[in-house]
């Protein structure tokens, strides 16, 4: 089996396990996605719990199989939240992914990210090009939160990132990018209509927590899920006639998705 074919599998296979186990995902997210990134995780066979206050994220932590920690509605407390939901799920073995959201656009927002990077043990990175740009102390253009550089224009900064840190980075866009430093994977799958619907790189991020839950290879949880993800946008748009249409029937994709449907529709490339 060739490696495009095996991780094709492999995302079928994680699927299979996140509908069965339905995983609990730990998210600390921002306030203008909670709604659809739950309802995304619950699409998809996850449990979603949404959980910020500092008195109870280790207890939280505590019963889940992924953290999300996502930095796009940020104050003073809810990045000591994160950092105490983050020491702890470290020290339990939970995988922790990071959503950098604006990094590179404001001081805050940069600081807190390479806090988190800092102190947790960090599994996954998932975030656009600017992002990781940005996070790699390269320049960025960013406008607000949304990217203004390539996947390709962030690639190699991206593999350097993942080297110096010991952290897979997955970059979403046209095509992701994703590498642990070493393994490079791309994920053709995706739609154009997933930029149009605020929270759909949010909820990416929740579904590779989510992979991460039943998947211990970073690479492989972060490419799978992108690749189920995307084929979903790819499914969803299939008929629907502009970003709100797209929205709903997104949804009823990630949950109608069969297991055939993915092993031969996911397109990664490994290498």
């Amino acid at each position: 089996m060739n490696p495009e074919t095996h991780l094709a599998a492999q995302a079928a296979e994680n699927l299979k396990k996140v509908r069965e186990t339905r995983p609990l995902v730990h998210n600390i997210t921002n306030y203008v996605v909670m709604n659809f990134t739950a309802n995304i995780l619950l699409a998809a066979g996850a449990s979603p719990v949404m959980a910020h206050a500092e008195n109870e994220v280790e207890e939280m932590v505590s019963f889940a199989r992924a953290l999300v920690l996502n930095i796009g509605t940020l104050d003073d407390a809810w990045i000591a939240s994160m950092v105490k939901a983050g020491k702890k799920a470290s020290a339990l073995g939970v995988p922790v992914i990071l959503d950098p959201v604006g990094a590179g656009a404001t001081k805050l927002r940069t600081e807190a990210a390479k806090r988190l990077l800092a102190e947790t043990r960090v599994s996954i990175v998932r975030g656009n090009a600017s992002e990781i740009l940005a996070l790699g102390g390269a320049a960025a253009k960013i406008r607000g939160v949304d990217s203004a550089d390539s996947v390709d224009a962030a690639a190699e900064r991206a593999v350097g990132l993942a080297r110096e840190l010991g952290v897979p980075v997955a970059i979403t866009g046209a095509v992701d990018f994703i590498t642990d430093g070493k393994r490079v994977v791309r994920v053709a799958n995706g739609h154009p209509l997933m930029g149009c619907v605020t929270g759909t790189g949010c909820g990416a991020t929740a579904i590779v927590g989510a992979f991460a839950g039943v998947d211990a290879d970073p690479v492989s949880a972060a490419a799978t899920a992108l690749a189920y993800y995307g084929l979903a946008g790819e499914h969803a748009a299939d008929g629907a006639a502009g970003p709100g249409s797209f929205m709903v029937r997104f949804l009823d994709a990630l949950h109608a998705l069969t297991l055939e449907e993915v092993r031969h529709g996911c397109r990664i490339q490994a290498g």
